[in-house]
């Protein structure tokens, strides 16, 4: 039996002990290659994938389109003792992590290189999911909640406009997965309704088991103000920002993921009602911003995009400007670096940039997806000891800088954290009981 894996996962628990809990590793690593579930259950019931905005799958063929497997999973118990940790889930029918049904613990368990790791908790469905809008549309599709349902994901424009002038991201599926959830669900729309995303709402902030605290509101990047009736992008989310905040105002923390906008716009935001800032800068050495974020920097420019972030320090208020990395990016081919060493200095430099101005930047762990750019180069996922020094630099310069928690992502520490697609919050450290 082959070990190459598990060999190297248990080589980084204990080389990083003390510094990283065996959870923040396993769930990178997992989150890095994916998963296959060689048995899904039957009688049970889960919340399933919404594909609510990218298909987060490496692999996208129809068979993986059209079968049902879960939103996330939670891995607990086995040889390491694991605290219960939430992973996202992304498809790969090679990957070594494996999910099947054990008859002996009768529990669905994780394997690697076909050795149990950790028994499975599918991500539970909550009453309010198989509910209707009075327009038909189902709840789980127009308003899903993620993180263990934490976070309310309204992703109101499920296309991106830089794609459509060929200078979409590179590690960037959005418009494909339109494409294939299309095909597959009749009632996958590009652009939802105000309308449905209220009613909607209100079945989930009327339902017994909700235990949401704060919702994202976002979309695809526009460009194009006519295909939009001559709304901007900013004219475009506020409508829908005002509308949620006039209705449910104070019942879930509001966060808004746009472009880097100036500070007319970013304050029409905040009046809006949005309480927290997101914008997506994906990666920090300016030659590869360019390369593999190039509608960004023709339609807004790095420098312009940094500046714009710093100022919405100003707006937001200290610590609530949350802007995201995709790590492992920096070492995608053809154009990333060729090292661990320089793809960390230079992420690090942008961290460290940020922090020092009382921005919390954070970071989603890079799956190269199928159908993105860079996944139909056949990029490989970035290494599991590049997440590791990565969390351990954002965990330095976040004390450093002695920064907050970051709001709007639920619990922190291991056995704690619910944010899914990395592992930055599983690695705060937990104080010790007196």
């Amino acid at each position: 039996m082959k070990r190459k894996n598990i060999d190297e996962l248990e080589s980084f628990i204990k080389k990083f002990e003390g510094e990283l809990p065996p959870e923040a590793i396993l769930k990178e690593d997992i989150l890095r290659q994916g998963i296959f579930f060689e048995e899904i259950p039957r009688d049970e019931k889960f919340s399933g994938k919404s594909y609510f905005i990218f298909s987060f799958n490496i692999d996208n063929d129809r068979d993986v389109i059209s079968a049902k497997f879960p939103e996330e999973i939670a891995v607990i118990n086995g040889p390491y003792d694991l605290r219960k940790t939430i992973i996202s889930v992304r498809i790969n029918k090679c990957s070594p992590y494996r999910v099947g049904y054990s008859k002996e613990s009768g529990k669905f368990v994780l394997t690697l290189d076909g050795i149990y790791v950790a028994d499975v908790v599918f991500s539970p469905e909550k009453s309010y999911m198989l509910e209707k809008t009075p327009s038909g549309k189902s709840v789980r599709d127009i308003a899903p909640t993620i993180e263990w349902g934490y976070l309310i994901y309204l992703a109101v424009f499920r296309m991106c406009q830089y794609f459509e002038v060929k200078e979409e991201c590179g590690f960037c599926d959005m418009n494909s997965n339109y494409l294939n959830q299309k095909k597959h669900n009749k009632n996958y729309s590009a652009v939802k309704s105000i309308e449905d995303i209220i009613e909607a709402l209100e079945i989930i902030g009327s339902s017994n088991d909700s235990t949401a605290g704060a919702y994202t509101l976002t979309g695809g990047s526009i460009i194009d103000e006519i295909k939009f009736k001559g709304d901007s992008e900013v004219d475009f989310y506020v409508r829908f920002l005002e509308r949620v905040e006039d209705k449910f105002k104070g019942r879930w923390l509001s966060k808004v993921v746009v472009q880097a906008h100036d500070r007319k716009n970013l304050k029409r935001l905040k009046d809006a009602g949005a309480s927290i800032y997101h914008t997506n800068f994906e990666v920090w050495d300016e030659a590869l911003f360019e390369k593999i974020c190039p509608g960004k920097s023709r339609f807004i420019g790095r420098n312009e995009w940094i500046r714009r972030i710093v100022d919405a320090v100003s707006v937001f208020g200290e610590y609530r400007v949350i802007p995201n990395f995709v790590g492992g990016v920096e070492l995608s081919r053809p154009f990333g670096f060729d090292n661990i060493d320089d793809a960390i200095n230079s992420t690090s430099e942008g961290l460290e940039f940020f922090m020092s101005r009382k921005v919390i930047p954070r970071y989603t762990t890079w799956c190269p997806e199928k159908t993105s750019a860079l996944g139909k180069l056949g990029n490989k996922p970035a290494p599991l000891e590049y997440y590791a020094r990565l969390l351990i630099k954002w965990h330095e310069l976040h004390d450093k800088y002695n920064l907050p928690v970051p709001e709007g992502y639920g619990e922190a520490g291991p056995g704690k954290a619910e944010f899914s697609v990395s592992a930055f919050m599983d690695a705060f450290k937990v104080p010790s009981a007196v």
